[in-house]
């Protein structure tokens, strides 16, 4: 009996000594310790809620969209939206489209009514400037889907590019710096490209498709890849009457979208508009207004001559010299090269053909006493003597010209979602898939 007792014993205390050790783990072991409230090692470090309460889960995050991609790969623009074009265009002020001129701070700005080079036989409908918007923002209007006119003409820049030399779509860089596209329509010659090449707007919108270097693209084949869509059929229907995709429909279309882009609501046409108002209260400020007086006064207005500050031709204004390599328009202009507007000037460096000069305060500097003699340069660049102009501003001068250049900035325009890209963005594997798309 006895050693039955001594054995049932020695059994107890085994078992307890075995509790013990699960309670405390074993240096070594595999075993993590139970967490508690305050211990910085385990799953719930820190103080334990008020009131001893369960923190509440986090809800569930909102699933991701499917991408929206058409049966190509690529993606699926916004068809639904229908802008109104021709609402935003009539909504120009009357001092801007009247055909009388108008007097601002005493000094007389001709109206754009006689610039308009929109043709008789494609003026603005909304489907049809509707269907130019997604041509525009379409990078299947390169060879290889990695550009659109838009790559190179970006709404907030005034429809500009802010490299001095745009990316083509295979990573070469054209030979000019990309023109502003703001108040394209109202320039009475109608040309177009810095050295006027295009004869049209209509011409030129398929120019750039088609170089080498820019997009690429051969028009029957844009013609046949557009035409494998979902949607451009009807877009072409909406605009055209069928579906019949055809590269002139498609110059009309983007035409149409790019004349759309009048630019008429900055600081300055608010500035105007007070003072036709009869307004007492001052819009621009004091360097503001200086900078117009000086504008006037150093004869600006004779070249940028409308309410839409583009100018009345192209000119010879010295910034290239007998010898240059590039005479933009040549022969017996050599020199020679159209300027855009200078509205939403402020937001779209680098300036001047070669895109040379990164900032306002370059370009006022350039006129100041960097005006290059040319055997074409314009008689408003020269002085009494025949020289080039050097018009000794000072500081406060350029900072004030600056500051009036400042005031053509348009903010509606330039974040104006009726010019915006109608397209979703892509992911980067979107991208890569939408290269190999026919």
């Amino acid at each position: 009996m006895k050693y039955s007792h001594v054995f049932l014993m020695a059994l107890a205390l085994t078992m307890l000594g075995g509790c013990n050790d699960d309670d405390d783990p074993v240096a070594g072991s595999d075993t993590p310790s139970p967490s508690t409230p305050g211990d910085p090692v385990g799953d719930n470090p820190g103080n334990p809620p008020p009131g001893g309460e369960e923190p509440t889960p986090d809800p569930d995050p909102e699933p991701v969209p499917e991408p929206r991609v058409d049966i190509d790969g690529l993606p699926l623009p916004d068809t639904e939206t229908s802008p109104d074009y021709e609402g935003y265009v009539a909504g120009q002020p009357d001092y801007y489209t009247s055909i009388s001129s108008t007097g601002f701070q005493n000094i007389r700005f001709r109206s754009v009514a006689t610039e308009d080079n929109t043709p008789r036989d494609n003026e603005l409908r909304n489907p049809v400037a509707k269907l130019g918007r997604i041509l525009f923002y379409d990078v299947r209007l390169s060879a290889n889907n990695t550009k659109s006119c838009a790559s190179c003409h970006q709404q907030e820049h005034g429809f500009t590019d802010p490299a001095q030399l745009s990316v083509g779509f295979e990573g070469g860089h054209t030979g000019r710096n990309s023109m502003g596209l703001s108040n394209a329509r109202y320039y009475d010659p109608g040309r177009f490209f810095w050295d006027e090449r295009a004869a049209t707007l209509e011409e030129q919108a398929l120019m750039p498709i088609q170089d080498p270097v820019e997009m690429g693209m051969n028009l029957f084949d844009l013609e046949t890849k557009l035409g494998l869509t979902s949607f451009y059929g009807q877009l072409f229907t909406d605009a055209f009457g069928d579906e019949a995709i055809t590269s002139q429909r498609m110059a009309l279309a983007m035409a149409q979208f790019m004349r759309s882009m009048v630019s008429y609501e900055s600081k300055f046409d608010q500035a105007v508009q007070a003072e036709l108002n009869n307004d007492p209260n001052p819009v621009l400020s004091a360097q503001e207004q200086r900078g117009l007086v000086l504008f006037e006064d150093l004869n600006c207005t004779s070249c940028h001559t409308t309410m839409a500050f583009v100018m009345d031709r192209n000119h010879n204004n010295g910034s290239v010299s007998n010898n240059d390599p590039d005479q933009g328009v040549g022969g017996n202009l050599a020199g020679f090269f159209k300027t855009g507007s200078l509205r939403n000037i402020a937001v779209g460096a680098p300036f001047f053909h070669d895109g040379n000069l990164p900032d306002l305060m370059s370009v006022i500097e350039f006129y100041n006493s960097g005006v290059k003699n040319h055997n074409n340069l314009s008689p408003d660049l020269r002085d009494r003597t025949g020289r080039p102009v050097r018009m000794n501003l000072t500081q406060a001068d350029k900072e004030a010209l600056v500051a009036f250049l400042e005031t053509l900035t348009d903010e509606g325009f330039l974040s104006n979602p009726i010019f915006s890209d109608p397209f979703p963005p892509t992911t980067p594997d979107e991208s890569e898939a939408g290269e190999t798309a026919p």
